[in-house]
């Protein structure tokens, strides 16, 4: 968490629009192969690692159906709105670090999206990914459609079944509404791009 807090007090720098772009943050040129884009949010613990693997995989320029991505909070009270980050950390909002995922599902479909949500961080830990402790860090898939909660609830069922069965261990990933979305502060958004060397929770890589 010390390494995390030294690593804040170093980005409160201006980002240029042109650097933005640079990496994927923001990006309108970005074609869509026909229809509407969906959206997709997860929560799995500090977001600045969530965002920066998914785009590692996922890399805007390439096409591979991520079309824009931003970190934020999301699944907080309801008299607690606009939060901000000092306001999440206390865990008194209820608000969880998460990733909004703008995607195109002609490219990349949902389930895969999940499946990958699932691959990248440690889903049998309650409100915790490695040494971040709270609420604001726990596991969670926020749907926005029926279509998308029976995709979830799937993909949970095999990744179960597939992975933490054989091991004695239980998912408990939360499988909820989304609700109102709140973007991080500006020097959260891609901070990991901007901040090679930043904090990362050590549970964000491919797990299988």
């Amino acid at each position: 968490m010390l390494s995390r807090l030294r690593s804040i007090l170093q980005s409160f720098i201006s980002v240029s629009r042109s650097q933005a772009l640079q990496n994927g943050r923001g990006v309108s040129s970005v074609t869509m192969s026909g229809g509407n884009p969906e959206i997709a949010t997860f929560a799995a613990g500090c977001f600045w690692g969530v965002e920066h693997i998914f785009l590692k995989y996922y890399p805007i320029a390439e096409q591979k159906g991520i079309l824009k991505t931003a970190v934020g909070y999301t699944g907080g009270k309801d008299d607690a709105k606009d939060p901000n980050y000092r306001q999440v950390c206390t865990g008194t909002t209820d608000h969880a670090e998460s990733l909004r995922i703008e995607f195109d599902p002609n490219v990349v479909e949902y389930d895969e999206l999940v499946e990958f949500f699932y691959r990248t961080h440690d889903p049998t830990t309650v409100n915790s990914q490695g040494a971040d402790q709270g609420t604001q860090y726990r596991s969670a898939i926020f749907y926005h459609s029926p279509e998308q909660f029976d995709i979830a609830k799937r993909v949970t069922e095999e990744v179960q079944k597939k992975h933490f069965d054989p091991i004695g261990k239980k998912i408990v990933t939360q499988i909820v509404p989304a609700g109102p979305w709140y973007d991080a502060e500006e020097y959260h958004q891609e901070y990991l791009h901007k901040n090679p060397s930043g904090y990362q929770c050590p549970t964000h890589h491919l797990h299988w």
